[in-house]
């Protein structure tokens, strides 16, 4: 018995031992806005979309900004803890021969959007485009480390988190300056981001991408920058309208994809109606506030939170860090969110708008 206890015993360490190995073999790519930007931006000399200033970073380890937009942690780094590795390093941080890029990159950048005259009053970012043709040099290199099938095999084992589309609306659209909010309809618009969409989807797959999950957008409607353009204080219907509109058309594009590549895996991660009740029902979630920002922030020069802003005295209670961002908490609920619909089941129906 004592011997069978032995040989048990070796064999669950022996399956542990192989679960970390496949864990911290893991690469992962992330491309994105500021939901999950760890850093790009602090090295984009003339970017005016930046939180590598305090109060950012406050609940983060080691209590400094690093270009992270929360108090804390992004779903991005809280999704690689639950995967067991480190979270990948901001692709700007790397040189052109690290061998970081072996094992996973954020390619995220505050204000990007899919189109690439998104957030362009903020000067510099990396927008979509922009963040493929960066992991196209992330490839490059690659390449010339470990030779061309070696390269290949990495980057169609690898997965690829994408989160972006937010700014497109919130940085683009509904800003009634700029072009796009004369030029297209609602339907225009969001049809020129789904094709736009779909020509990026496709270069990625061209470049080797065959894990892609695609993180859909949350009730824009509802961030404290938009609530506050309405007289009743409530979340906006039509742009919560839009995003549902957004949703549907990328989920019909992901099944072309599937089709259209049958090699491939593209996966809608669908948290729409997670995050909508989270907001309605933040008693529920351990939060006392979910209409505005535990950062007193002025939405009328950014809604970012500045240096000589006031915090709340609970950060915990509050849904939203600023004007347009989850708190570190909130980022852990949903984060939780997202790996059950990518890791346990189908992905969740999105309710029709409730404000």
């Amino acid at each position: 018995m004592a011997i069978q206890g032995l040989a048990l015993a070796a064999f669950i360490l022996a399956a542990k031992a192989i679960t970390l190995v496949s864990a911290a073999s893991l690469v992962t790519y992330i491309f994105g806005d500021s939901l999950t930007e760890v850093g790009n931006n602090n090295y984009l000399q003339y970017s005016l979309a930046r939180s590598d200033y305090p109060w950012y970073g406050i609940d983060y380890s080691g209590r400094k900004a690093t270009g992270r937009f929360t108090n804390g942690r992004t779903i991005g780094d809280i999704i690689s803890a639950k995967l067991g590795i480190p979270p990948p390093p901001p692709y700007l941080s790397l040189s052109k021969n690290d061998d970081a890029l072996l094992t996973g990159v954020n390619y995220a950048s505050g204000g990007a959007g899919i189109l690439n005259d998104t957030g362009l009053y903020f000067i510099q970012r990396l927008s979509f485009d922009d963040q493929i043709d960066c992991f196209k040099k992330t490839k490059e290199s690659i390449t010339t480390k470990i030779g061309e099938d070696a390269a290949n095999k990495l980057c169609n084992e690898a997965m690829y988190f994408i989160g972006i589309g937010s700014n497109d609306y919130v940085n683009n659209y509904l800003q009634p300056f700029l072009a796009d909010s004369q030029q297209y309809t609602p339907e225009e618009f969001g049809e020129l981001l789904i094709s736009t969409l779909d020509k990026q989807l496709t270069r990625l797959y061209q470049l080797g991408a065959r894990k892609m999950a695609f993180h859909g957008l949350g009730p824009l409607g509802c961030i404290p920058s938009q609530r506050v353009k309405s007289k009743t204080g409530l979340c906006l219907k039509r742009v919560n309208e839009w995003v549902l509109e957004f949703n549907s058309g990328v989920k019909k594009l992901i099944a072309t994809l599937n089709h259209r590549f049958p090699n491939a895996k593209f996966t809608f991660a669908d948290t729409y109606g997670d995050v909508l009740d989270l907001i309605d029902n933040p008693t529920a979630y351990g939060f006392k506030i979910s209409n505005t920002s535990c950062c007193n922030v002025d939405t009328n020069i950014g809604g970012l939170c500045l240096p000589n802003s006031k915090l709340c005295s609970n950060r915990t209670d509050y849904v939203f860090w600023d004007a347009f961002h989850p708190s570190d908490k909130a980022n852990e609920i949903l984060a939780e969110k997202f790996f059950s619909t990518l890791f346990s089941g189908p992905p969740s129906t999105a309710p029709k708008p409730s404000h």
